[in-house]
């Protein structure tokens, strides 16, 4: 596999551009490499043999999810049941037992049409995701002990996300054409391995991750629809038709933006109104919910609200929550319209999911799979991204840490307030970093790792190559590639002149 290949192995398809070598242009990928025996020989890197990209790194995150698995085994065997703080104290807490009869699926109620005991009167979650959650509990045995039971249901989630995660890292890997060796990043995420299993949350990432997918195949009526499904299972992947509008209006494609708006719209709705329809307040919880928390683990609100004598009003922060958040939009947009060069889509999406949870207020650690296809688009950079990961890695361990601090008594085994706000401020400080070379590659587009090996915008689907027809400032066109070189309309200037003047 490392060797020199024959003269057989060299002949390609003359259509099909070359694949980008991660080994030759990254040095971390390079270095990297040698536990393996050093960088991939042409043959494999060409898909000659039987390992082609998409195989390994199927098979290599199947691998560390299991590995993501072991790492819940202390759990599995007991901390989830016998021990409060001891699910702490070993990092492997997870929504998925705990809500098997804490929302009623044990008892066999029907989610957001019957009642919950207690304070949670309905589901919290959006209705595809009660679906996924549904199915898993009519997959799970109604016999033996409730512990039991808890067991088997969180294995079968997990069998379900395995799923997922598998075609959360091919579709990275078959996005970017040239680059399928970029999956990896998402498949040896240490972030993913140990969050994976904690909520539901994989099962919108992969619908994201298709839709991105399809975008990129210039299907845009696909890419609405799996991107409305997505929105049916968690609400953070609607925010990607913001970025997209912007970047559909710089370059006058506003059918393909039209299409997957419908898309979007009529499979949420198809999804939702059933259950609107016969089960209004049930439906409606999770929405209510949102607004109607209060602020919590990880936000940089929690931050502030551990500082103060009196707690921050629910209703405020909400307010200044979404403030912010329009704020980081409107200046996205604006980034769009003024950079040089049209902003790849994955980079856009991943600053405005991003915008999102830095804003939100509350992060749970499982978030962190949102951005993590994104990043894996965005910035293919082995350096920035494991830099990223480590404080993601870190924020993981401290909020476990913390939770085992306020739950052990007078023991106080864990992390203390002030060590948990430090990590908070890792995490934050992470993403902003990540946030901050990708702008940086906006505005100065020879930075671009993808760029620079001469692809335009691998992931736009459309936008690939296109002209600009509206721009603000002095904004240039993008280089023209005969692979996907199209005609467009004239660009609007509505900015300075070549010799400075408006």
């Amino acid at each position: 596999m490392c060797g020199m290949p024959s003269a057989e192995t060299m002949q390609v398809n003359p259509q099909q551009p070359d694949p980008v070598l991660p080994t030759a242009e990254d040095t971390v990928a390079a270095a990297g490499s040698e536990f393996i025996g050093g960088p991939l020989g042409r043959r494999a890197l060409l898909g000659a043999s039987w390992w082609t990209p998409v195989r390994v790194i199927a098979l290599v995150i199947l691998g560390m999810f299991a590995l993501g698995m072991v790492q819940k085994l202390p759990c599995y065997d007991g901390a989830w049941f016998y021990g409060a703080s001891s699910q702490y104290t070993h990092a492997c807490y997870s929504d998925v037992p705990h809500l098997y009869q804490g929302r009623g699926f044990a008892d066999g109620l029907v989610p957001y049409f019957d009642k919950l005991p207690g304070d949670m009167d309905y589901l919290e979650y959006p209705v595809l995701t009660g679906v996924f959650m549904e199915v898993a509990a009519w997959l799970t045995p109604g016999s033996g002990t409730i512990q039991h039971q808890e067991q088997v249901y969180w294995m079968v989630n997990a069998g379900m996300l395995m799923i997922c995660a598998a075609v959360i890292a091919v579709c990275v890997a078959r996005t970017h054409r040239r680059r399928p060796w970029d999956g990896l990043l998402v498949a040896l995420a240490p972030a993913f391995a140990l969050t994976a299993t904690i909520n539901w949350d994989l099962f919108a990432v992969a619908l994201t991750a298709a839709a991105m997918l399809m975008w990129s195949r210039g299907r845009s009526l696909a890419f609405g629809v799996l991107l409305g499904l997505a929105t049916a299972a968690k609400l953070y992947p609607v925010l990607l038709l913001g970025p997209l509008l912007v970047l559909c209006w710089r370059a006058g494609k506003w059918r393909a933006f039209g299409m997957a708006t419908l898309g979007a719209v009529v499979s949420w709705l198809v999804v939702n109104l059933p259950v609107m329809a016969f089960a209004t307040a049930g439906w409606a919880k999770f929405y209510t919910f949102s607004q109607e928390r209060g602020v919590d683990f990880g936000s940089f609100w929690l931050i502030i609200a551990q500082h103060r004598s009196t707690p921050l009003d629910k209703d405020t922060v909400n307010l200044l929550a979404v403030a912010l958040m329009l704020l980081a939009c409107l200046g996205i947009a604006a980034l769009t319209l003024t950079a040089p060069r049209r902003p790849r889509f994955a980079q856009l999406a991943f600053l405005v999911v991003a915008a999102f949870i830095l804003t939100n207020k509350v992060y749970s650690p499982q978030y962190v799979l949102w951005l993590i296809p994104l990043a894996a688009l965005a910035r293919p950079k082995w350096r920035d991204f494991l830099v990223w990961q480590a404080c993601e890695v870190t924020y993981y361990l401290g909020i476990w840490l913390y939770l085992a601090y306020t739950t052990s008594g007078d023991k106080h085994q864990g992390l203390p307030t002030l060590g948990y706000q430090v990590a908070i401020g890792i995490h934050l400080l992470g993403t902003l970093y990540l946030c901050a070379v990708i702008v940086r590659d906006i505005w100065l587009p020879e930075r671009d790792v993808v760029r620079r090996s001469g692809d335009d915008d691998p992931s736009g689907g459309v936008l690939d190559g296109a002209d600009d027809a509206f721009v603000l400032g002095q904004a240039a066109h993008p280089p023209r590639h005969a692979v996907h070189a199209v005609e467009g309309p004239a660009t609007v200037n509505w900015g300075r002149s070549p010799d400075g003047s408006f």
